[in-house]
């Protein structure tokens, strides 16, 4: 919440940041789901803390930090799996096909930046350029104007528009050959790699979390720099499909492990450590405690 690129005009609330705070002051250790994530929380909390001159935070900022660790968000893409082409299907077809397909697949919110992503598609169509675009993702407001208005200008170019359900959206993920975020605000990315993991070729900011989440192998194919470049970038691809996805060939592979058969080990293991250092720690104080050193509800 701190870190929330708010619209311009709206004055951020800082009740929710303060909640954080505290809440990582309780407690025994503090999980983030990207070193982005945590790496910006603890540059903008300092600036938070100062605004409070009685009775100062700022003391418990080195425990704090040393407590916190990365943990990457489990993603449930074995889900995914029920749409999958069988390997006689994929054999019979032509990936990437004639006319490539172009997914969003995150929120329609300002903080994911679509009118960036949208206004690359109407380049692109003017260049006469041939692809199909599925617009899926959660929408909270009663009209997405934008939406609604490039859904008016693409016309045929558009297979899908709006939520869809489960069985839905893992078929369209399989059919996608390309996922592009514009993101403004990312901590991990969950929709980019469920995308990645169903064969799509990722277009995503040279920042944020994407650069964790991508192996550095694929840094120079999947990542770029501002509008432009993603512009450049998408034309070629669209151009050249085929050599750019075999250019970042084993991505679903790399992505596939922040499924759920491969992070819940790793979250018992963090659970199963904290639980014997709490052990450990609740220990010496009764130890001492009976030593008569310390009140043993101190």
């Amino acid at each position: 919440q701190l870190t929330y690129p708010w619209r311009p005009g709206e004055k951020p609330d800082f009740t929710y940041a303060m909640i954080n705070w505290l809440s990582q002051v309780a407690a025994d250790r503090v999980y983030f789901n990207s070193e982005y994530q945590r790496a910006g929380w603890f540059d903008e909390l300092p600036r938070l803390l100062k605004h409070f001159p009685d009775c100062s935070h700022m003391p418990l900022l080195p425990g704090v930090r040393a407590k916190s660790v990365v943990l990457p968000v489990g993603c449930d893409l074995a889900r995914l799996d029920v749409a999958r082409p069988s390997e006689a299907a994929l054999a019979r077809s032509v990936r990437p096909r004639d006319v490539p397909v172009i997914l969003w697949n995150q929120r329609w919110e300002y903080d994911k930046a679509p009118e960036v992503f949208l206004r690359v598609l109407d380049v692109l169509v003017s260049e006469g350029l041939p692809f199909q675009v599925i617009l899926a993702g959660s929408n909270v407001r009663q009209k997405a104007d934008e939406f609604e208005a490039a859904r008016e200008r693409l016309g045929a170019r558009v297979i899908h528009y709006g939520w869809a359900n489960a069985p839905t959206y893992a078929r369209l993920l399989w059919r996608a050959d390309v996922v592009v975020s514009t993101a403004l605000h990312e901590f991990f990315g969950i929709a980019v790699v469920e995308a990645v993991y169903c064969g799509c070729l990722p277009l995503l900011p040279r920042r944020l979390s994407y650069p964790e989440v991508i192996p550095a192998g694929c840094h120079e194919v999947c990542l770029y720099d501002g509008t432009e470049d993603l512009l450049a970038r998408l034309r070629w691809v669209l151009a050249h499909l085929h050599e750019a996805c075999q250019s970042a060939q084993g991505l679903p592979e790399a992505v596939a492990r922040y499924d759920w058969a491969s992070m819940a080990p790793r979250y018992d293991a963090a659970l199963r450590d904290l639980a014997l250092d709490r052990a450990a720690t609740t220990g010496l104080r009764t130890r001492r405690a009976l030593d008569g050193r310390v009140n043993p509800d101190s």
